[in-house]
């Protein structure tokens, strides 16, 4: 049984009916359920095998997916590529993962509109491969190409571009969703602004599959633009890399990409993809902190200018030097920025974290990460989305109670300065319970009543974000 409800259907009767909806060969039950669909890459959150996986090829065969769960008050967890960070598609031993992987299609490209429309199990290289070719860009990149579309929409996934481009919010017109209940909305469309009622497309952002599973959607995309380069300035102190990130912003020269990495995780990152970017032993034995600027343009001139710009600010700001790196070595080094997760992961890490604060407070917090680390014994490696405050934080610290205690005091010690908890890695079962802790009780309960108005009976991934699952089981 389901739950303690005496109404609830068996196990088996559910599983007859959700072969009936997508076939027998598209579900997966018991030891046939391949390990990976059992977590997602978060470092702290068990794996746990569900009662089934389902497969669906359509907006329809979720539907009625859903409206079965429904009936039965059977957890439903949304699965893309289990790329995320917080175990928020983790599934319930008694509930049902619904899996994308069929619903793979980049359904349309309006290159007049400047938008692609989308399912949800669409990975970033394929929209990628689809847009290449018409000269067109999805901007947003998390640091891992093999992420679904869906799941980006559910995480309101960022990267290091979101400093000149922003978050996945910024470049959704539009949804096709399915509701606990069974019924398909669409909201926006294929404008770029509306005034017309409540923004049911925004709340659906970043809520991780708790209000309903996203069957499409609309992306703002971009023209390529066709000029780039990288600027590498190694800095004596963090402090310095930090202090240097506002002003860079302020500079007007619009950075694609502004990233600090701090002398371990810069080491580890670069030995990890087999990376020796030359500088000197005299430079790098001083360097404690790296700060990482791309620039893009439409002109090769215009692009010499801001670069030049660039390297002239940082080298007023303390930079020890400043590297113009070849192509070939600028795409090594963001490449090994964008693994610095499975760099710490590979070391030992026992968490990883993204607090993000107003990027000038960044010498503030980094103290006060410092200060918690030395208090508790810690071992407190990062990097981060300088640009836009974003920081990026692995955790090494095997005691499970200080280890809570230190994430509490990190997440504090951002929320003080003005920041979050997660700036794109969102709360998942990982962080539920600090939010829950930390956060505002009137927001809190503000939330958990728009997640009742969509989801009435709470079997949407149920101990995700505000909801600890207990109407599964009452």
């Amino acid at each position: 049984m389901t739950s303690s409800d005496s109404t609830t259907t068996v196990p088996g009767d559910l599983l007859d009916a959700l072969a009936s909806v997508v076939g027998e060969a598209h579900i997966e039950t018991g030891e046939s359920i391949p390990e990976d669909l059992t977590h997602d890459e978060c470092l702290t959150v068990a794996p746990v095998t569900p009662l089934a996986v389902v497969h669906p090829q359509s907006a329809d065969e979720v539907a009625a997916i859903v409206s079965l769960a429904d009936a039965r008050r059977v957890p439903v967890t949304a699965r893309g590529s289990g790329t995320g960070l917080s175990g928020a598609c983790t599934p319930l031993a008694d509930g049902i993962v619904v899996a994308f992987d069929r619903m793979a299609e980049v359904l349309e490209v309006d290159t007049e509109n400047h938008f692609a429309v989308v399912q949800p199990g669409v990975t970033l290289a394929q929209l990628d491969e689809v847009l290449a070719p018409l000269g067109l860009i999805y901007p947003v990149f998390p640091g891992e190409y093999s992420a679904s579309l869906g799941g980006n929409v559910a995480t309101n996934a960022g990267g290091m571009r979101a400093v000149k481009y922003g978050v996945t919010r910024h470049h959704v017109l539009g949804l096709e969703a399915v509701l606990a209940t069974g019924e398909v909305i669409r909201t926006g469309g294929r404008v770029v602004k509306t005034s017309t009622g409540y923004d049911l497309t925004q709340l659906i952002i970043g809520s991780e599959g708790t209000l309903a599973l996203v069957t499409e959607a609309v992306l703002r995309v971009y023209p390529r633009v066709p000029h780039g380069a990288t600027v590498l300035a190694p800095f004596a102190t963090l402090d310095e890399v930090t202090n240097a990130v506002p002003k860079v912003v302020a500079s007007g020269v619009g950075p694609l990409i502004l990233e600090y990495i701090d002398l371990l995780t810069m080491s580890a990152a670069t030995a990890y993809v087999g990376l020796d970017l030359g500088i000197p032993e005299d430079i790098s034995s001083a360097a404690l902190a790296y700060l990482v600027v791309s620039l893009e343009s439409t002109h090769a001139s215009r692009l010499d200018e801001d670069v030049a710009e660039v390297a002239e600010l940082l080298a007023g700001l303390g930079a020890l030097d400043v590297y113009v790196l070849p192509p070939g070595a600028a795409t090594s080094l963001i490449d090994a920025r964008e693994k610095a997760f499975w760099v710490a992961k590979a070391n030992g890490a026992d968490d990883v974290v993204d607090v993000v604060i107003p990027r000038a407070s960044m010498p503030v917090f980094m103290e006060e990460v410092q200060r918690i680390a030395n208090e508790t014994a810690s071992w407190i490696a990062g990097c981060g989305h300088a640009g836009d405050g974003n920081v990026h934080l692995g955790v090494f610290q095997a005691d499970p109670e200080v280890r809570a205690g230190v994430l509490r005091d990190l997440f504090r010690s951002g929320m003080a300065l003005g920041g979050v908890i997660s700036g794109e890695h969102g709360l998942g079962r990982a962080k539920q319970h600090v939010f829950l802790e930390l956060e505002d009780p009137a927001k809190v309960a503000l939330m958990t009543r728009i997640k009742s108005a969509f989801d009435p009976n709470g079997i949407l991934n149920p101990g995700a974000v505000v909801d600890p699952g207990a109407s599964i089981h009452s």
